[in-house]
This record gives C-alpha cells, sequence and structure tokens, in this order.
C-alpha cells in the first residue's frame, strides 16, 4: 500500500484561529457554565475574541447561555455564563472488536446516550462476517440509533479499532485476529452514512477520551495501555497523541515477556499479546473448567462469585500487566498511565496486583479507565469528539 500523503498545513492564520477556537470550546467543556472573562482569563485571549467564538458557537449550536445569570462582584450587568448544549448534536461511534461490534451515540461531554452490540457469527466471533458485511452493520445500527433520537442530529462518525489502523488515509491496514487487509473505512463508512467519518486505532482514541473527559485530563503526558484480545498502546505528550509513520506508534503485541509461555502466531513464545490477551485468560479458565465459552466477564463473573481459581487468574494477569507497564514507564515516562483491562477494571484484588507489578515509586500513577462501563462506546466516539474539539468551527454543515 502506498505511503499516505502528509496533510496539508494550513495558513498560520488559519491555524491560529483553528488553535484558538479549540481552547475557547475546551474551556467551556471543562469549566461550563462559565463566564466570557473567565474564558479570556483561562485562555489568555482578549474578551472581544472569546465573545466572538462564543457568538459562532451558538449560531452553530455547540454552546447556549445558561439560564442563571451570575452576579459580577462590582457594579454592572450580571454575567451570563456559558455551557455546553447538549440538547442538539451527537457524535456517532463505531468500535470493532473480535467478537462484536460496539455502535452508539456520544453527546458533546463524552457521555453514551445510547448503544448497541452486534455480535460477530461464528463461536468465538470471527470468520463469518468478512469487513464490509461488518460495517454495513454497523452504519444499519447508527441508523436505527439515530431514529430513536429524532431531535438529535449527527455531527459525524468516529471508527476505533485495534490492530494498524492509519487515521490519514482511513484504513484499517492490517488487523490480524479480524483478517482484515487495506480496508478503507471511511469511504465504506461515509458512503453508507453520509456522514464524515474518522478513524484512529482504539488505544489512541481512549488517550483522547481520557485527556477530553476522564481523570486523566490536565496531565502532561499520558500512556494508555489497553489489554483485551488486541494488546496495544498510545503515547500523548502536551495534548498531542503520537501516531508515527501511517500510525504505526503503538504497536507493542510482539513485546517479549520474560518466562512467556504462550505460543504467538508470529511464531515466537511469549510475545505480550499472546500472554495477556482476553483469549489466553478464558483458555486458561477453560482449561480450569471454569468456563466454557470465551467470554472474559464470565471469568470475572466466577470470581465474584467466590471462585478462587478465577481471581487467581485474574490477578495474575493484572500483575503481567503491571510489570509491562513499568518497561513502558521506564521508556516513555509518563506522568499519568490509564489501563483498560478487565478485571482492572472490575476489582480491587486486580487493580491491587497491577500496581505491584508497576511498583511502590509509580503505583500512585497508574490509574484504570476513566469509562468502566462504556469503554468500547466512548473509544469510537472520542474519534469524533477529539476531531471536533480541534476544529470546531468546522462542525459538520450537514448536521446543522
Amino acid at each position: 500500500m502506498p505511503r499516505t500523503a502528509a496533510p496539508p498545513v494550513p495558513p498560520p492564520s488559519t491555524a491560529r484561529r483553528r488553535t484558538s477556537a479549540s481552547v475557547v470550546l475546551r474551556s467551556v467543556l471543562e469549566h461550563g457554565p462559565v463566564a466570557r472573562s473567565t474564558i479570556a482569563r483561562l485562555t489568555g485571549l482578549s474578551p472581544a475574541s472569546v465573545t466572538d467564538y462564543c457568538s459562532r458557537f451558538t449560531e452553530l449550536g455547540l454552546i447556549r447561555e445558561s439560564e442563571t445569570p451570575r452576579r459580577s462582584q462590582g457594579v454592572g450587568r450580571p454575567h451570563v455564563p456559558v455551557d455546553l448544549d447538549e440538547s442538539r448534536f451527537v457524535v456517532g461511534g463505531v468500535h470493532v472488536a473480535v467478537p462484536y461490534t460496539t455502535v452508539a451515540l456520544l453527546d458533546l461531554r463524552g457521555r453514551v446516550v445510547a448503544v448497541r452490540e452486534l455480535r460477530h457469527n461464528g463461536t468465538d466471533g470471527v470468520g463469518a462476517l468478512g469487513a464490509d458485511a461488518i460495517l454495513a452493520r454497523a452504519a444499519d445500527g447508527l441508523a436505527a440509533l439515530l431514529a430513536r433520537s429524532p431531535r438529535l442530529r449527527c455531527l459525524g462518525v468516529g471508527f476505533a479499532a485495534g490492530g494498524w489502523v492509519d487515521r490519514d488515509s482511513g484504513t484499517v491496514v492490517e488487523h490480524p485476529l479480524l483478517g482484515w487487509q487495506d480496508v478503507p473505512v471511511r469511504d465504506v463508512l461515509g458512503a453508507r452514512t453520509g456522514l464524515p467519518v474518522h478513524v484512529d486505532g482504539h488505544a489512541r482514541a481512549l488517550v483522547n477520551a481520557e485527556r477530553l473527559f476522564g481523570r486523566a485530563r490536565g496531565s502532561r503526558s499520558v500512556l494508555h495501555l489497553f489489554v483485551g484480545n488486541v494488546v496495544d498502546a498510545a503515547f500523548a505528550t502536551n495534548d498531542e497523541v503520537h501516531h508515527g509513520p501511517r500510525s504505526q506508534a503503538g504497536a507493542i503485541a510482539h513485546l517479549p515477556v520474560p518466562g512467556g509461555t504462550e505460543p504467538c502466531d508470529c511464531g515466537r513464545t511469549g510475545c505480550l499479546q499472546a500472554e495477556l490477551s482476553e483469549r489466553t485468560l478464558c483458555r486458561r479458565a477453560r482449561r480450569a473448567g471454569i468456563v466454557e465459552g470465551v467470554n472474559p466477564m464470565h471469568v470475572v463473573a466466577a470470581a465474584a462469585a467466590g471462585d478462587p481459581v478465577a481471581a487467581r487468574l485474574l490477578a495474575e494477569r493484572a500483575g503481567a500487566v503491571g510489570r509491562a507497564v513499568r518497561l513502558l514507564l521506564d521508556v516513555l515516562n509518563p506522568e499519568t498511565v490509564v489501563v483498560t483491562e478487565v478485571g482492572i477494571l472490575h476489582r480491587e484484588d486486580c487493580l491491587a496486583a497491577l500496581r505491584e507489578g508497576v511498583g511502590d515509586d509509580r503505583a500512585a500513577s497508574v490509574i484504570p479507565s476513566s469509562f468502566p462501563d462504556s469503554v468500547l462506546a466512548v473509544a469510537g466516539g472520542s474519534v469524533a469528539l477529539d476531531v471536533l474539539y480541534r476544529d470546531p468551527l468546522a462542525a459538520s454543515p450537514e448536521a446543522i
């Protein structure tokens, strides 16, 4: 596949205006309801500029004036704060995992308004449906969710998945577990939905979700580690997620795990994804007679019901994740590490095992995902919301 050309660089005046618009809307997101004068103080922009941007956002339907004015400290008219207008717009989210696709609608604060899971055919969730069929079902699923909420307009669609996802070309270049190769997701979903479609890897999508809506907001550098059937990572500094050439950054599936015993499809033994994947967890649980299927939540349920072997398997996996985090901490030294992993999201003993694996000196900087009950829905939608908050004046005219 040819190398994707770099996107054109906007003129300096356009880039400055885009940046200023972004920081104003981000201030409303983080502090709203908030007075325009406070936005000016927080952003360093002139009051006139803030007023101009707020007027534009009001026209677009992204913000509204608060119903209750705030009395100023001195003489004069009361301040009328502005806040996000959550009554008009949503974004669509599509996340394709190995066993199923999640389709969702998210509001401007990243909250899930509606969600649906579309299971792939086959006993292990793979094989019966190809990429075109999965994407067609996802588009139909989004249409069904929007039909149930006719007052809401969709600004665009975000798509996230594991594997090698090239943001610039809108393509899933390679996803071995799904059997996808050079799938033009942006073109296919765009044609089926009639909406702008934005595509990224799910670890990078979740870094954006954490910095916009989660507990990592305000951190100067954030590492996100996603441990599901796919194991990958993403790293952000100064509000920018590192993608690398053709968005290959974060591919850690084949990092060697000392003492690892699981065979990997690459021909080696002890690769990170082979050791930590949910498939491996469920296979070990089946071997122990705990579960019969491939759903890791069944292992979590067994541990919650008092099965000591299930609890041990989950804690051992969490400890191994912690040791992987410690390695990544040594290389990247982020301020905050966010981990998405099923045991860590649902069990305190797994979180403790994770932090023990990291080590006492850095354990406090490691936190679980801010979205334990909606992580896949948030991953998809956050791809589109990141685009909105980076360039809010370009909100889709089709939706307005």
